[in-house]
């Protein structure tokens, strides 16, 4: 879905060429003839959202001066520009105070046009970005930081305002990259408890030994290496929310203590001689279906209803395609502010092969995708030459044809290729592994190694976190070993972008 760009004059052929114009830009236009639809337009919460205003600054009734007005009036923040046949310097200022972003004169070009649309597109895309950090800074995200303008995520975010004016429990499944931490942060902004802690864990990246330590504390002395007393994350989040991201990936035992803590609205710590009563709110994240682990084994059954009260599944980037227009607009402006680069625009077919593309790792791949084509281009504009590291073979809307492999990006090495090109043994089937070779010998270890990487990255979905950690090695290992199955030299590598 293209930005919307809503236009008022009550000249019908002024207002036709305008709209011609904008749409010749690649943008949606939307046609009113009076001030006051306009104002009808910018409150009616079921028109639908409006990103750029062309304001004819003389109309009968509520003319272009009075909507700017109104505008301020309401907390309307939305860029305008003004156009008018009077181009006097009087107007120019009179239209600037009362809050246009620009001015342009009749009859206007397209390509002045074009210009003064991709400027306040921009400004008010890093206005929001600048916004989102304060705002997550500070604890307050909430639900308008959020970028999406897809019809899959109105039911979600509904559901989601209204669990934030509670406190109940809340699950968030989806795939790595959605955005769940977001959400989470949405919500805790949203809620009672905005002005208190929102504390994040990543369940996964605790060592098995340290799990209740981190969550629920230690006294001095508890076990070996404990010098200081630590409260733990439940303590730091007291009056606030706890969000306990990758939750499926908590040890059994860590489960009981947890339910319990749940339960009685108490932990203790280890080493601890008497409970503390704690007030948190719980928000829990995991790329995988809770009830499956459940099913599996690894998940407590108890504790899964009491974390699954409410549920939330955020759909892939892949099923929600007009997001990525106005996800790119902000990632654009947002890097190339921090990178102090003049890049101020992504080509109209750039944006198309963008949009068919699946993006296995959902926002946070395009984010990366983006940071890179803004650090390494040359131009101003970013074109489909700018984003090398997404294969151009890649099919638009097909399913998962081809594994994607995330890499690390440093110079001379591509950041993904299809798991098809992953330079080492075949897949091995049902996941059995041949310990002899034809002739009856036993493999060499390192054919078997690579075979084992193999299988885990196809099991695990490219998911090379999770391919390391499962496999018990660093990334900077499973990466010099995939670069010594292509038989190239081992490198340094830095770590993803984000």
């Amino acid at each position: 879905m293209a930005a919307s760009i809503l236009i008022a004059d009550d000249d019908p052929v002024q207002r036709r060429l305008v709209e011609n114009m904008v749409q010749k830009c690649g943008y949606e236009a939307v046609v009113v003839e009076t001030g006051d639809a306009v104002i009808e337009k910018l409150t009616n919460p079921d028109a639908g959202p409006i990103d750029a205003i062309v304001l004819d600054l003389v109309m009968p009734g509520l003319d272009g001066m009075g909507v700017l007005s109104k505008m301020r009036e309401a907390g309307i923040s939305i860029p305008v520009i003004v156009q008018t046949a009077h181009g006097g310097i009087d107007n120019v200022v009179s239209a600037m105070r009362a809050g246009a972003q620009d001015f342009v004169v009749k009859p206007v070009g397209i390509e002045r046009l074009q210009v003064s649309l991709r400027n306040a597109l921009n400004t008010s895309a890093l206005k929001g970005e600048l916004q989102r950090i304060r705002h997550s800074r500070e604890g307050r995200l909430t639900f308008a930081d959020i970028v999406t303008r897809a019809e899959a995520m109105a039911p979600i975010l509904r559901i989601a305002e209204k669990a934030a004016a509670s406190s109940i429990s809340v699950l968030i499944e989806g795939e790595s990259g959605v955005g769940k931490e977001l959400f989470a942060r949405a919500i805790h902004g949203t809620s009672e408890r905005k002005t208190k802690p929102f504390v994040a864990v990543n369940c996964g990246a605790i060592p098995d030994n340290l799990v209740e330590s981190i969550l629920f504390g230690h006294e001095k002395g508890a076990f070996t290496g404990a010098t200081e007393r630590h409260t733990g994350k439940f303590v730091e989040a007291h009056g606030g929310t706890l969000f306990l991201d990758e939750v499926s990936e908590l040890p059994l035992t860590a489960q009981v203590k947890l339910l319990r803590a749940l339960q009685e609205g108490a932990v203790e710590a280890v080493g601890g001689r008497k409970p503390v009563k704690v007030d948190v709110r719980i928000v829990s994240a995991t790329n995988r279906r809770l009830l499956d682990r459940v099913k599996e084994g690894h998940f407590r059954e108890d504790l899964f209803y009491r974390l699954h009260v409410l549920p939330l599944t955020i759909p892939p980037l892949r099923t929600r395609r007009e997001d990525i227009p106005h996800l790119l607009r902000h990632f654009l402006v947002r890097f190339a502010a921090e990178e102090n680069r003049a890049v101020s625009a992504v080509s109209g077919e750039a944006v198309a092969y963008l949009t068919r593309l699946d993006w296995p790792g959902n926002i946070r791949q395009l984010e990366n995708a983006v940071y890179r084509a803004v650090v390494m281009s040359e131009t101003d504009q970013l074109g489909v030459a700018d984003f090398p590291l997404i294969p151009s073979h890649a099919p638009p809307v097909e399913p998962a044809p081809a594994l994607m492999v995330e890499r690390p990006v440093h110079p001379g090495l591509p950041a993904m290729v299809p798991g098809g090109e992953v330079p080492i043994a075949p897949l091995p089937s049902h996941g059995s592994l041949a310990m002899l070779s034809a002739g009856g010998d036993v493999r060499p270890l390192e054919e078997m190694e690579h075979e084992i990487i193999r299988f885990a990255i196809a099991h695990y979905r490219g998911q090379m976190s999770e391919v390391a950690r499962r496999l018990k090695i660093g990334r900077s290992t499973l990466y010099r070993k995939l670069d010594e199955a292509n038989g190239e030299t081992p490198t340094t590598e830095s770590p993803p972008l984000g």
